[in-house]
């Protein structure tokens, strides 16, 4: 067994977080998932818009005594809604945002007595009624504004976002040790990219692809601090690796000159924020989709579901739901859901046992679930939770995970997206005892040409192919 590679961090510091894995050990170990799950993606601006939105009904109370208030009212919120000034540091504060909330507050409340004014000028809004709206109005907003930024600080500084230097072997340790001596940035770097092996004491150096694939599956690795090397130097395919991966790159200048005023700073070092990317996969039409689908079929299967976990107790014993680790995206573990169809020996035969679908011991109903792949039904939960989607690579155990890395390029980029219940790879008859290698590359070009339409398309076909099964 190969040894992992691990980076010792300061016992009894703040944020101590013990030895970080960033290889993947070979064949026959398994994958060492983090302890815990990964941070989550950047923050949505849902519940910015929810106390922008709070904060505009609390400035609306000051129009107590003015005809149509539930309109203006309306207004007001509505305003809130529009696009407007959002985080453009990577740990923001209120006063950084105050000078923009409180203008546009200010543009919101005059546009709003000037409209008053012209539609019903005996009604017109006192300058008290504008001063007092204004006021509660920017006080409400900061008050929310700020217990969100602090809540995600904290849940930074308790469970940070998992990092990868990239740059110049020596800067790039140098960025590394100097973020890790900060806990409160929420950044915690576990590995250097670079094109050339150091000798000299510090995190992991990752030379090749596959090593930079692995490091951003085992570890969650959502963020990307590039050291901006010399010019025509620096690991640029590399980069790109990370880039594709779906990790967020942000720039750091080491020794270069200062940003412009008001720029980020990470750990003292001048840092940009990446440039908005190509669109990921996915999103919220995939959601939708998904939540819609399988709650609907949940309800419209439930009795044969129960049917199905009758006959099972009747003809199998107790234990009718099968359990089993599985890794999702960003190398996330998850347990999916299954029909018991087989009892393995112990955990380490149900965790490395590659196939049952053969199995002569299996009762006859086993195997009728098996060959008509009911018992993949209860996945549809998994998909209601936001496990798995209904449609993307087939999610593998851990173990499999750490040998299908290893022997076959382009694997560990299947996580990019959540795992499905069935995908392309599944209807072009990649199902059970077939090639690793042609499933990945099924399951990648999937992920990059992916479309709502081809979402639906896939699930036409998977319930055609339903009609004439052939198991699993």
């Amino acid at each position: 067994m190969t040894a992992e590679s691990t980076v010792p961090t300061p016992a009894g510091q703040p944020g101590d977080l013990g030895s970080v894995a960033v290889l993947e050990p070979r064949a026959g170990t398994g994958v060492p998932l983090p302890a815990r799950p990964p941070a989550p993606r950047p923050s949505s601006l849902v519940p910015l818009l929810v106390v922008d939105g709070a904060a505009a009904l609390a400035g609306s109370l000051m129009l107590g005594g003015v005809p149509h208030r539930p309109l203006l009212t309306g207004l007001l919120a509505g305003a809130a809604l529009l696009p407007g000034p959002r985080p453009r540091r990577r740990l923001p504060g209120v006063l950084d945002e105050l000078p923009a909330l409180s203008g546009r507050i200010a543009v919101v409340w005059l546009t709003l007595a000037a409209l008053v004014a012209a539609c019903s000028p005996p009604h017109a809004l006192s300058a008290a009624t504008l001063l007092g709206g204004f006021l509660l109005h920017t006080a409400a907003v900061c008050a929310g504004r700020g217990a969100l930024h602090r809540r995600r600080r904290a849940a930074l500084l308790n469970r940070p976002r998992a990092a990868l230097v990239v740059g110049p072997a020596a800067a790039a340790q140098r960025v590394a040790a100097a973020v890790l001596r900060h806990p409160r940035c929420g950044v915690r770097p576990v590995g250097v990219v670079a094109e050339e092996a150091d000798a000299a004491a510090g995190l992991p150096v990752l030379t090749t692809g596959e090593e930079v694939r692995r490091a951003v599956v085992q570890n969650g690795v959502r963020d990307v601090l590039a050291v901006r090397p010399p010019p025509g130097a620096g690991p640029g395919p590399l980069l790109r690796v990370l880039t594709e991966s779906g990790c967020a790159v942000w720039e750091l200048e080491v020794d270069g000159p200062a940003p412009a005023p008001g720029g980020d700073r990470l750990a003292g070092f001048p840092c940009r924020a990446p440039a908005p990317g190509p669109r990921a996969p996915g999103g919220a039409g995939k959601r939708v989709l998904d939540v819609t689908v399988s709650g609907a079929l949940l309800l419209l299967l439930s009795p044969l579901l129960l049917v199905c976990a009758a006959a099972l107790r009747l003809t199998g014993g107790p234990g009718v739901v099968f359990r089993q680790e599985r890794v999702g995206q960003y190398g996330k573990p998850f347990t999916l859901l299954k029909f018991r169809t087989h009892r393995p020996a112990d955990e380490h035969e149900a965790a490395t046992r590659w196939s049952v679908a053969d199995e002569r011991r299996m009762p006859w109903f086993c195997r009728f679930l098996r060959r008509t792949s009911l018992d993949e039904l209860l996945q549809l939960w998994n998909v209601l939770r936001g496990d798995m989607s209904l449609v993307g690579p087939r999610p593998e155990r851990p173990y499999f995970v750490a040998q299908f890395s290893d022997a076959h390029p382009g694997y560990a980029a299947r996580h990019r997206m959540p795992g499905g219940i069935t995908g392309l790879a599944q209807v072009q008859g990649l199902r059970g005892d077939t090639s690793i290698e042609d499933r990945a590359r099924f399951d990648n070009a999937y992920i990059d040409d992916w479309s709502l339409w081809q979402d639906v398309c896939i699930l036409l076909r998977t319930a055609v192919a339903l009609l004439r099964p052939t198991g699993s």
